[in-house]
C-alpha cells in the first residue's frame, strides 16, 4: 500500500519539555522563599489535590523545579542540597531531564518514603509541605520516619510563590452523559452510595477523586490531558442532594440546569465553610485516608467532625461497568480495531524499507485514529520505542531523543484512545524483518503469560494478586520477569488506569464481573529490545460454571506472528491464539477493504 502523507499529532507534544538549565535558578528562589517563611527544607510532590495522573499545567510544580516530568515522584529541597525520589520506571529519564550537579536522584520502590529524605533535613530543623498535596496517610508516615529529626509544618505552596508566569487553572466545557452511554442515572448513583454511608454510619461522604465525581455525576470533561475529567470535589450526604464544588468559571447555566434536581452547584471558596459546618454539627464524615488532602481533614477535625477513614465509597461501584458501559467499551474497542488494522497494514509495509521515526510512527497511529470523529483524544502518550528505547517501559519520545527504526528491529508501540464510547489501550510489538531465536523466545513467553490470563477460570473472591503468576510463569522458567504489573483497571470513557483493581501482587480486592482491566505482561533487554503484548479484558460470569468467573478479550488487532516460536505453543494456547484472530478479522475485516482487508486476512490467518 502507499504511504500517506499524515497530519501533524495533535494529541501529543514531542517537545522537550524539561530544561536542565532552570533547576539551578529555581532551586535558588525557592530557597530564599523558604528562608522568608522560615522553614529549613519543602517538599515537591508530583500529586496535585486530585491525585490524578495527568496534572493541570498549573499544577505540575514537580516538572518546574525539577525538570522531572514523570508521572510520579517527589522532591525534596534543603538548605544547601536537593534529592529527587522516583521508582525504576524513571531511573533514565530522571537524570536526563534535571541538574544532577543540583539535585541528587533516589531510586525507590518501597511504599513510603525513603530514609534518605532525613539528608535534606538539618536535625532539629522544620520541613515544610502543601496540605492539599499530601494525604493524612502520607502525613502519618513522614512524621512517624521524622520524629526524632525534624518537624514537619503545613504551609502555603511555596513553588507557587516563586512561579510567577504559572498557568491559569484549566477550565472546559462540562458535558453529561446520556442514559444510553452512562446506563444509569446519577440520581440512582446517587442513592446507591448513600446506602453505603448509611452502612458506614457516616452523615456524609467527602469526594476528591475526579473520577469518582464525574462518574457518579455522569459528567465528562476536558480539564487534564488525556482523561476527561473536570476538576472539582464534591461533600455527599447520607440523605438529599451533593454538593459539587467547582472553579467559579466552570459555573454555567448549562451546568446549572443539567444538575438541577440532582446536585447543588457552589464555589470551591465556599467548601472550607461547608467542611467546618458539618463538624460543628458533630457529623462523622467519610474520607479516604489515601486520597483525600491533608487541608481537608485538619478543616474536619478543627471543627469537631469525627473522621471515618475508609476507601472512597464510589471506586468499587465505578469499577464494576454496568451493560451500557461495556457495549461502549466494546464499541471503541472496534472502533480502535479499525484503526489499528490500517496502521499495521501502513506500517507493516513501510517498516521493511527503512526511514520511519519513532515520532512518525505516533503520528501516523493517530491519523488513523482521527478518521473516526468520536476519537476525541490519546488515553496517554504513546509509548514509541524503536530497538534499545522498546526496553525502556515509560519512554516517552521528543524531538530529542527520537530514533529511526532500522530494519530488523523490534517496534514496541503501547498507545490507546478516548473515544466517547469508551477507553482504550494496546500494546503490539512488531517485526520488521528477521529476528533472533531469543527474541522468538521471549516474545513467545510473553505471548503465553498473555494467554494464560485470557483463559484463565477462577472462583469469585479471587484477586489480581493471585492470578499475576500465572502470567508471569513463562519467563520464570528460563530465570527472566518483568518489573510491572500485569494489569491494571481501566475506566469507561473516563481513566485509561483506573484502581482500585488491577493484577498485580498490589492488587488484593477481589475482582467482579464488570471490571476491565489490562492484561500486558513483557520482556525488556535493557539496551537492546523491549517487548510486550496488552490486550484489555472484561471480567464476567462463567456461562459453563456458576460461581466462577472468566475474562472476555476486549481488544481487537493481531499479534505479531512472526515473532512466534509455534513449537513453544501448547495445543490450547495456539486454539486461543487461532480462535482470536478468527475473531479479530470476523469482527473487522467487514469494516476494512482493499489493500487493508487482504493484510488483516493474511496477518490473522490460523498458526
Amino acid at each position: 500500500m502507499t504511504s500517506p502523507s499524515f497530519p501533524p499529532a495533535v494529541f501529543q507534544s514531542f517537545a522537550e519539555q524539561a530544561d536542565p538549565n532552570n533547576v539551578a535558578p529555581r532551586l535558588a528562589a525557592l530557597r530564599a522563599a523558604m528562608a522568608t517563611a522560615g522553614v529549613d527544607a519543602f517538599l515537591i510532590p508530583r500529586a496535585d489535590a486530585h491525585r490524578g495522573e495527568s496534572v493541570p499545567a498549573g499544577d505540575a510544580r514537580l516538572a518546574y523545579v525539577t525538570g522531572f516530568t514523570g508521572s510520579a515522584g517527589l522532591a525534596i529541597v534543603g538548605p544547601d542540597r536537593a534529592g529527587l525520589f522516583v521508582d525504576s520506571r524513571y531511573t533514565l529519564q530522571a537524570p536526563a531531564q534535571t541538574d544532577t550537579s543540583k539535585i541528587t536522584i533516589h531510586e525507590w520502590l518501597k511504599p513510603g518514603y525513603s530514609p534518605d529524605l532525613a539528608r535534606y533535613v538539618p536535625k532539629g530543623g522544620t520541613l515544610a509541605y502543601d496540605p492539599w498535596l499530601h494525604t493524612p496517610g502520607e502525613v502519618r508516615n513522614l512524621t512517624s520516619q521524622l520524629a526524632d529529626h525534624c518537624t514537619l509544618l503545613p504551609h502555603a505552596n511555596l513553588v507557587d510563590a516563586i512561579w510567577s508566569e504559572r498557568p491559569a487553572a484549566p477550565v472546559s466545557t462540562i458535558e453529561f452523559l446520556g442514559h444510553n452511554r452512562a446506563g444509569q442515572t446519577a440520581g440512582d448513583k446517587i442513592i446507591a452510595i448513600q446506602a453505603s454511608l448509611g452502612t458506614d454510619k457516616a452523615d456524609a461522604a467527602v469526594l476528591t477523586l475526579p473520577e469518582s465525581i464525574c462518574w457518579l455525576l455522569n459528567m465528562r470533561g476536558r480539564d487534564v490531558p488525556n482523561t476527561p475529567f473536570v476538576l472539582g470535589f464534591a461533600i455527599l450526604p447520607r440523605s438529599g442532594q451533593p454538593t459539587l464544588y467547582l472553579d467559579p468559571a466552570k459555573i454555567t447555566a448549562e451546568v446549572q440546569a443539567a444538575l438541577k434536581g440532582v446536585a447543588t452547584v457552589a464555589s470551591t471558596d465556599t467548601m472550607a465553610a461547608d467542611l467546618a459546618a458539618l463538624g460543628t454539627a458533630g457529623k462523622a464524615v467519610l474520607i479516604d485516608p489515601a486520597t483525600v488532602p491533608q487541608a481537608i481533614a485538619t478543616t474536619l477535625t478543627e471543627a469537631g467532625a469525627r473522621l471515618i477513614k475508609k476507601p472512597d465509597p464510589v471506586l468499587l461501584p465505578k469499577a464494576r461497568k454496568n451493560p451500557a458501559e461495556l457495549a461502549g467499551m466494546r464499541e471503541a474497542h472496534t472502533l480502535d480495531g479499525v484503526a489499528l488494522a490500517k496502521f499495521l497494514a501502513w506500517f507493516d509495509d513501510n517498516a521493511p524499507k527503512g526511514g520511519l521515526t519513532e515520532i512518525g510512527i505516533v503520528t501516523a497511529l493517530e491519523a488513523f485514529r482521527r478518521e473516526e470523529e468520536t476519537c476525541i483524544d490519546a488515553s496517554f502518550d504513546t509509548i514509541s520505542g524503536a530497538g534499545p528505547n522498546g526496553a525502556i517501559v515509560h519512554y516517552r519520545v521528543t524531538t530529542k531523543t527520537d530514533r529511526t527504526l532500522n530494519p530488523g528491529e523490534i517496534m514496541l508501540l503501547d498507545s490507546g484512545a478516548q473515544y466517547l464510547s469508551g477507553t482504550t489501550d494496546i500494546t503490539r510489538t512488531m517485526s520488521t524483518g528477521s529476528s533472533t531465536p531469543e527474541q522468538r523466545d521471549r516474545f513467545t513467553r510473553v505471548l503465553k503469560g498473555m494467554i494464560a490470563i485470557s483463559m484463565a477460570r477462577f472462583p469469585q473472591g479471587t484477586s489480581g494478586a493471585q492470578l499475576d503468576t500465572l502470567a508471569r510463569q513463562y519467563l520464570w522458567q528460563d530465570g527472566v520477569t518483568y518489573n510491572h504489573g500485569t494489569g491494571h483497571g481501566v475506566g469507561a470513557y473516563l481513566g485509561v488506569h483506573e484502581g482500585p483493581i488491577g493484577i498485580s501482587a498490589r492488587y488484593t480486592i477481589p475482582l467482579e464481573a464488570g471490571n476491565v482491566l489490562s492484561n500486558e505482561p513483557g520482556y525488556y533487554k535493557a539496551g537492546e529490545y523491549g517487548i510486550r503484548i496488552e490486550n484489555l479484558i472484561i471480567v464476567a460470569d462463567s456461562v459453563r460454571f456458576p460461581g466462577y468467573l472468566d475474562f472476555e478479550t476486549l481488544t481487537l488487532a493481531p499479534i505479531d506472528k512472526r515473532l512466534i516460536d509455534p513449537a513453544m505453543l501448547t495445543p490450547a494456547e495456539r486454539d486461543w491464539l487461532n480462535a482470536y484472530h478468527q475473531r479479530v478479522f470476523d469482527e473487522i475485516g467487514p469494516k476494512v477493504d482493499g489493500s487493508v482487508r487482504d493484510w488483516l486476512k493474511a496477518a490473522t490467518a490460523a498458526l
